[in-house]
């Protein structure tokens, strides 16, 4: 690196990763190119039954090397272990031995029903122990996977002798939740994945297309801001009906917090009455929406005692359109900060310009091939990686991470890598944000217009009508779906609609690199006592594309961030905050910035009825945004360089 380069690093510039690690890129856009110490044959493959502290079975595989004692890597998922033979076979061919698992209650594991989330962290600290144990194990244990593959290295990595973990598009769940509910995934995977009575046998992506009319002609969300008490949970805490809806809450935090998991789920089932622990639970409406939902899955006190918990180095991979990425870098940022010295100072963060199941950016895809890739561990067979796309070299990745930490030799990773959409570039940083960004104000105006000047003059707010029964469509962004693409979407012909407002920069006459966080301070009224706010930025082309980089929606009655639930009182004007999350985009000379905002996503959300809980058909809401001196609703950007 020159020394002008160095000059920059250490002012926290971001450096193009073809200067700080070569290889690192070359592994990120090519074939995997590492050599095979011994030919496929000689592997030997066995199927046993690991048995966890409760005396329950989980079936696992095992990949053995002939040459052993051998670092292991360990694998725990819900979508079928035998699905992972192709990518964790070359592994083992390269001198690991690898243990894949089906998690409790799927594939071949017992029960016969699936706890979604409850068993993860102690199965996964059980797992790592009997690993730790066997005459193979040379002292390295390692892991990867994707989704709630992710999700289970974080159970593993609470187990002290856990060496190294690789979760893919999976933060540890420590986000409040104040969107609108996930609606055309949840809906399709409550039904598919995992045992249960409430099950059926067919594959997710299948699942998902079946009942797509179904889920098109519903999804109307009208709940009580408290979820009602059942007879059933009554009849076991009769304590409950003395106690206000916060006070139930706490109660029942407190009260599930300590329990072991046959027991939580046993009590998660009783409010809700469902025969198993799914996505569809809603458990924040029943402890509360300030206990995030790592805390489910792993009880602690809080999160920096769940932060404090984890032991292993993390290699963090998410994507610039994956539907948890928010939550990713929320977990990294917790992670940095309040985790163990070993995961604190050791983990590193990659940022890909992928979705969660397929590629996301493709604007320059032909000449880019890395824009057709997906950064994840595949599932072969199981088509959970979507379409025939293909996957990054992450066999080679994961090698070079598994190096590092067995090496100490992690000098050799950036901390942050990340994929600067527009540049079509690899940036590496020191953290993230990179310490260089600067945040700017980009305010709204009358007539549709979006400066770095404050409003200095009175103006009259700019209004659209919200039609639950015409709800705004989904088109692009951080979804997951087997039906709608996700990404860098064309939404110029939804921006037309009459309930979409656009905000929009002047042409800028140099490049602007938008890397970092995003947040909308949105002063804004309704005619209804409850609804939803949803934004979105795009990179506006020349031609009059709008191409879509991040969008998020906020559920109102959620606004209270440290609260309870709360209705609106109709005509008021409101503060809202939005957590657009992050985005890496250069827009370039004679492009613009365009902000949108309605108040729907649908069919990702479910659609707002606007009656707050009482009962009756959807009714219209009249949405007022300001954009005076007392009411300057602003988009907070991070930008490199100066302002526009």
């Amino acid at each position: 690196m020159s020394p002008n380069k160095n000059n920059e690093a250490n002012r926290g510039v971001p450096q193009r990763l073809a200067d700080v690690a070569p290889d690192l890129k070359l592994i990120l856009e090519s074939e995997p190119h590492t050599p095979a110490r011994c030919v496929a044959s000689a592997i030997r493959r066995e199927t046993i039954f690991v048995t966890m502290r409760d005396g329950i079975r989980l079936a696992t595989d095992l990949y053995l090397p002939p040459d052993l004692p051998a670092p292991a890597i360990a694998v725990r998922t819900p979508y079928g272990r035998t699905n992972l033979a192709d990518t964790v076979l070359p592994l083992a061919q390269r001198g690991y031995v690898v243990v894949t698992q089906d998690v409790r209650g799927t594939g071949d594991s017992e029960p016969d029903t699936w706890e979604m989330y409850i068993y993860e962290r102690e199965d996964g600290i059980d797992f790592v122990e009997w690993i730790t144990q066997q005459p193979w194990f040379d002292g390295f244990v390692g892991s990867f996977g994707g989704s709630y593959g992710g999700s289970t290295q974080w159970g593993m990595s609470m187990h002290p002798r856990m060496s190294a973990i690789a979760p893919e598009v999976a933060g540890i769940g420590i986000s409040r939740d104040d969107t609108p509910n996930f609606y055309m995934f949840v809906n399709a995977f409550s039904r598919a994945v995992g045992k249960g009575i409430d099950k059926e046998p067919i594959p997710l992506w299948e699942m998902e297309r079946r009942i797509l009319p179904e889920t098109l002609a519903d999804g109307y969300f009208n709940e009580p801001l408290h979820t009602p008490l059942s007879a059933a949970l009554l009849e076991h805490y009769p304590n409950l009906q003395a106690l206000s809806p916060t006070e139930r809450k706490r109660w029942l935090w407190d009260h599930y917090r300590p329990l072991p998991p046959a027991q939580r789920a046993e009590l998660i089932k009783r409010v809700t009455g469902q025969p198993s622990v799914t996505y569809d639970n809603a458990l924040s409406e029943i402890f509360g929406r300030e206990i995030p939902y790592g805390l489910f899955t792993f009880p602690s006190a809080g999160k920096v005692e769940l932060a404090r918990s984890l032991h292993a180095p993390a290699l963090i991979i998410t994507g610039w359109y994956d539907w948890g990425n928010g939550d990713t870098l929320a977990t990294w940022s917790l992670l940095t900060r309040e985790g163990s010295e070993s995961a604190r100072s050791r983990s590193r963060l990659l940022i890909a310009p992928c979705a969660h199941n397929m590629p996301g950016y493709r604007e320059g895809r032909e000449n880019h091939p890395e824009l057709d890739l997906i950064y994840r561990s595949t599932h072969s067979g199981s088509a959970y990686i979507s379409g025939n796309h293909r996957t990054a070299n992450v066999r080679d990745l994961l090698l070079r991470w598994y190096a590092a930490v067995r090496e100490n030799t992690l000098d050799s990773w950036p901390v942050v890598t990340y994929y600067l959409m527009g540049a079509n570039e690899w940036y590496t940083a020191s953290a993230w944000p990179p310490p260089a960004a600067r945040i700017c104000a980009l305010y709204l105006g009358s007539s549709g217009t979006l400066n770095s000047e404050p409003p200095q003059q009175a103006s009259n707010p700019d209004t659209y009508i919200y039609d639950p029964e015409d709800p705004t469509p989904t088109v692009g962004g951080s979804i997951l779906s087997y039906v709608y693409a996700p990404g860098s979407a064309d939404v110029s012909e939804v921006q037309r609609r009459a309930d979409v407002l656009s905000y929009t920069t002047s042409v800028f006459a140099s490049d602007l690199d938008v890397v970092g966080p995003l947040r909308l301070i949105l002063y804004a009224s309704s005619s209804a006592v409850d609804t939803d706010f949803s934004a979105r930025l795009t990179d506006v082309f020349p031609d009059g594309r709008a191409i879509h980089l991040q969008n998020c929606t906020l559920r109102v009655r959620h606004r209270n961030t440290e609260g309870e639930p709360e209705l609106l009182e109709p005509g008021r004007i409101y503060r809202f905050e939005i957590d657009l999350w992050a985005t890496a985009n250069r827009f370039k000379a004679g492009h613009r910035l365009r902000l949108d905002i309605c108040s729907a996503d649908f069919p990702k959300f479910d659609r707002n009825a606007n009656r707050g809980g009482e009962p009756g058909a959807p009714i219209r809401a009249v949405q007022s945004l300001y954009h005076d001196p007392e009411h300057p609703s602003h988009l907070l950007v991070s930008i490199m360089g100066s302002a526009p």
